[in-house]
């Protein structure tokens, strides 16, 4: 009877050893101050006042890069924000190799953004936003991988331009489709007077199709129901006219 309260004491301190960890939750164990492993998912048991375990969150986490103002290439001031999805895949070296990896993700991410954003033009981070977004991946995935931590995926959210660059780029995406409108209405007139052209030679060839031309000209003026008075004169005199002025011109060389 004397040994029960010490064993009862015994058996709370051993049951006071056992740690459940969640399917998403890894913990790093130490033991009087040494790395020895990696427990979980589950339940499992540590040795009482001398093993210490810290736990970690495998799931994908978000980071939200706060809005940057950085100067492009061309010398434009622009602020920039952006969204970074990253996910532990080695729990210990993300708990021994960095203090705080949540913190050294989000500063080596937003010191890179202003890097890269650095290295572009203003038209190119408008253009070029998915590769900009790959390349600014590529290049935080290889600084965060001795963490322990893969980067899957980083968009720029949103790039606000100065309002006299607004103004600006408003004015020459004018100009650039005035100068399209013009060149199609240019073209249009182009291709309808060789069509004119083509249609005039061959009516020329053939009276009929002259007369037939000059019948639907007649019925297209009647339609609008004007009081225009509109006098015809046969192709026949306009073809004599022309001979007779041909042989005019004709004697008059020869005199």
């Amino acid at each position: 009877m004397t040994f029960l309260p010490f064993l009862v004491i015994i058996v709370l301190i051993l049951l006071s050893g056992l740690r459940i960890a969640q399917e998403y939750q890894r913990a790093i164990v130490f033991r009087l101050g040494r790395f020895i492993g990696v427990k979980g998912p589950g339940l499992f048991w540590l040795i009482p006042f001398i093993d210490r375990m810290q736990r970690v969150d495998i799931r994908t986490k978000t980071v939200d890069l706060e809005q940057q103002e950085t100067i492009t290439k061309d010398s434009v001031t622009i602020k920039v924000n952006a969204v970074l999805w990253f996910k532990i895949t080695n729990p210990e070296d993300a708990i021994i190799k960095v203090a705080d990896y949540n913190k050294a993700v989000y500063q080596f991410s937003v010191t890179a953004l202003r890097n890269i954003i650095g290295q572009h033009s203003l038209d190119e981070v408008l253009r070029e936003r998915e590769q900009i977004n790959g390349t600014l991946q590529k290049i935080v995935d290889v600084a965060t991988e001795p963490w322990g931590i893969k980067i899957e995926m980083v968009e720029m959210k949103d790039v606000e331009i100065p309002e006299a660059m607004q103004r600006a780029m408003a004015r020459e995406a004018e100009a650039i489709r005035e100068k399209r409108a013009r060149i199609v209405k240019a073209e249009a007139e182009l291709e309808a007077s060789i069509k004119l052209t083509q249609g005039a030679k061959e009516m020329e060839g053939s009276p009929i199709a002259l007369e037939l031309r000059r019948m639907q000209m007649l019925s297209e003026i009647g339609i609008d129901n004007n009081t225009t008075t509109i006098v015809l004169v046969p192709s026949e005199f306009t073809n004599a006219a022309k001979s007779f002025t041909e042989m005019v011109n004709l004697k008059k060389n020869e005199g």
